[in-house]
């Protein structure tokens, strides 16, 4: 199998696929993220569907880029008969989806192959093939996929092939179409014309980047990967393309994410303001009202693309599992638990787009009421944590300090922004909770707060601390927390997010250091004045993207790869605020940032 750092996504803002370095498309999902996959090798051998483009008999690539400022992949060999290089892309969405892949001779004569195996429902329904004018369709239920190339394609052991040569200069296509299965055959995609059109597309959407300096090819990297991931009716960003790739190879730690987490609103509405893009922003705010609209005791965690509940948890058993990593699941039970933490991010994430346009009227105010309302009389339950842990619900620190945040933030409303609402009570209530914490979560002995109450355990949530504004980044138990973690919850200087056997997380097995984590004590040394540290750490981890600069869930220090599923909004996000941070000086989460001033 192919490592997960080698893996390239492409996508049309509704999907994606993942292109590894050997020319093959080893996973997508149609017609949406959630959708069940036609090509699912990526969990299995090839026999649960792929599609490869190589030199004949050649390994991985020579090199790869995407076209600056794209989501356009250049894959290319160096053979001793010539190069060639293949270019993929996903076009906008049209009447069908389109993934085209353009095989062109840089140099001599390169035989090419091709294979094509589309399975359907994740790799269980092998289609119906039947040839067609300049390709062949493949039918199965509703589905429906259609192949056209002027290359030969022949049919053996349920696959489509091919085999062609291309000169220098040669520009061969290859498009296929998804559709459902009772509609009309979609009309020909122009492969050129299709790709000026996604190049002119993404250029203009990163043309609105208004970040500087050091660190701006990586934060743009982030920002197109954070788009990708985007699902564009709704505006909803999924935490992943990809569902079980393992935190602990072999192991049972294998989720679905892709699915849009409320906790995620926070950290992705102040990348995109912070870096120009007011109407993305927009789009992921109001996917989140209308997500949480309803009864506040009935919040979830996370929603499907386009705020969709019940998102139940089952079992692929037919499928292998990335390197035997089973189950292969779909769906996240973790959408029932409660985490309390979600409605302190949820009212901070409000709290600044309305702080980036104190000019809009706040027309979700009532929904924020009704959320604090219903905090009031539960903020001081057992929940199951930002991690989502599956064992024992208990009073979790991190969940107690986004109660104060959730606090802290309609105070600010209702005594700075003139919103309607019981300031003093809320103020007080700030005050309790501020005060529990202070008294119950944190370890006099160790000079460090701890990650639930009554425990000694460490938890990287406790690096958000000082950036939430729960206390100033150069007061002593924030020195000691950030020293503390440093020292006892590393591993090659990165961060786990906690330790599962000692956590009690309800799961066997272990897991790689959580690069979120590590970003965030980045941020948090350049809080307390540890700057050199700060860039060393950030530079360390920005060295762990692959070569076009993605990255997974978690890392693994002993074997140098990534783990878990790719690429990652969760990892993005902290590595557009570090690089920030950097150039700004630390701010709290509620606080705008102008890059255009950099």
């Amino acid at each position: 199998m192919a490592g997960i750092e080698d893996y390239a996504i492409i996508g049309d803002l509704h999907t994606a696929a993942l292109v590894a370095r050997n020319g093959s498309i080893d996973w997508m999902c149609l017609p949406n993220f959630d959708s069940p996959a036609c090509f699912a090798a990526l969990l299995d051998s090839h026999e649960a569907g792929r599609w490869r483009l190589a030199p004949a008999g050649a390994g991985n690539c020579t090199r790869r880029q995407y076209r600056p400022g794209t989501l356009i992949l250049e894959t290319e060999w160096d053979t001793p008969d010539g190069s060639v290089r293949v270019t993929d892309f996903m076009p906008a969405r049209g009447d069908s989806v389109d993934v085209v892949r353009i095989v062109e001779g840089l140099k001599g004569r390169v035989p090419m192959e091709g294979e094509l195996l589309l399975r359907f429902d994740y790799g269980h329904i092998v289609p119906w093939v039947r040839r067609m004018d300049h390709g062949i369709s493949a039918i199965a239920g509703p589905d429906a996929a259609y192949l056209r190339t002027p290359a030969p394609l022949k049919g053996h052991h349920m696959r489509t092939t091919s085999e062609f040569t291309v000169n220098a200069g040669d520009r061969i296509p290859f498009v296929l179409h998804w559709a459902h299965s009772y509609k009309p055959v979609p009309d020909r995609t122009d492969p050129e014309r299709a790709l000026a059109s996604t190049q002119a597309f993404w250029e203009q959407w990163t043309g609105r980047n208004t970040v500087t300096g050091d660190y701006r090819d990586a934060v743009e990297r982030s920002l197109i990967t954070l788009k990708a991931l985007t699902y564009a009716p709704t505006g909803g960003i999924v935490a992943a393309a990809t569902t079980s790739l393992p935190e602990d190879p072999g192991g049972t730690r294998n989720w679905d994410y892709r699915f849009c987490w409320l906790r995620d609103a926070t950290l992705t509405l102040q990348s995109l303001l912070a870096c120009g893009y007011n109407e993305e922003a927009a789009a992921w705010r109001e996917w989140l009202l209308r997500a949480v609209a309803g009864d506040p005791a009935d919040l979830q965690i996370m929603y499907g693309l386009d705020g969709t509940r019940r998102l139940p948890e089952a079992e692929l058993p037919w499928l292998a599992g990335y390197e035997g990593s089973k189950p292969v699941r779909t769906g996240n039970a973790a959408a029932a638990q409660l985490q309390l933490d979600v409605y302190g991010e949820v009212l901070d994430g409000l709290a600044i787009t309305r702080a980036a346009d104190p000019g809009t009227k706040d027309d979700s105010w009532d929904i924020q009421v009704a959320l604090m309302e219903f905090l009031e009389g539960a903020w001081d339950q057992p929940d199951n944590g930002l991690w989502e842990m599956r064992g024992p619900r208990r009073k979790f620190t991190h969940s107690r300090v986004m109660a104060w945040v959730a606090a802290d933030r309609m105070v600010k409303a209702v005594r700075e922004s003139g919103l309607p609402g019981p300031g003093d009570r809320w103020a007080a209530l700030r005050k309790t909770i501020h005060d529990d914490v202070m008294t119950n979560g944190f370890d006099e002995q160790r000079n460090t707060f701890v990650q639930s109450y009554g425990s000694t355990e460490l938890d990287a949530s406790l690096l958000l601390i000082p950036r939430v504004g729960f206390l100033p980044r150069d007061h002593p138990r924030v020195a000691g927390t950030v020293e503390a973690i440093r020292q006892g919850l590393t591993q090659d200087g990165f961060v786990l997010r906690y330790r599962p056997h000692a956590s009690d997380d309800g799961l066997p097995g272990g897991e790689g250091v959580f690069l979120a984590c590590s970003f965030w004590l980045a941020d948090a040394l350049g809080g307390i004045g540890r700057r050199d540290e700060a860039v060393e750490l950030f530079e360390r981890l920005l060295s762990l993207r692959n070569d076009v600069g993605l990255l997974s869930e978690e890392w693994d220090p002993r074997n140098k790869r990534q783990l878990g599923n790719t690429p990652q909004a969760f990892s993005h996000f902290p590595l557009i605020h570090c690089a920030l941070q950097l150039q700004h000086g630390p701010h709290h989460s509620d606080t705008p940032v102008r890059a255009q001033h950099a």
